[in-house]
C-alpha cells in the first residue's frame, strides 16, 4: 500500500473535523455532501472501510511518521558529534 504523505494527511484530517463540527452544529444537505465527502477521502487515503478504522489508521501512520522523524534527527546528532 502506499502511504499519503503526511502533510495530505493532516490536511484531510482537518477538513474531516471542520466538516464533522459544521454538520453536528448545523446540518444541511451541504455539510452532509461535505462530510461524506471528506470521510471518503480519509477513507481512501488510509485503506480502511469506515471513519472509525480511517481515523485509526490515520493515527498510527502519524504515529510512525513521527518515530521515523525522530529516529532520523537521532542518527543525524550521532553523526555530527
Amino acid at each position: 500500500m502506499l502511504l499519503p504523505v503526511e502533510k495530505e494527511l493532516r490536511s484531510v484530517l482537518a477538513r474531516f473535523a471542520d466538516a464533522r463540527f459544521r454538520h453536528d452544529l448545523y446540518p444541511t444537505g451541504r455539510s452532509s455532501r461535505e462530510l461524506e465527502d471528506t470521510s471518503h477521502t480519509l477513507c481512501v487515503m488510509t485503506g480502511t472501510q469506515s471513519v472509525e478504522q480511517a481515523l485509526a489508521a490515520a493515527d498510527a501512520l502519524l504515529d510512525r511518521l513521527r518515530a521515523d522523524r525522530q529516529s532520523a534527527t537521532r542518527a543525524g546528532q550521532a553523526l555530527a558529534a
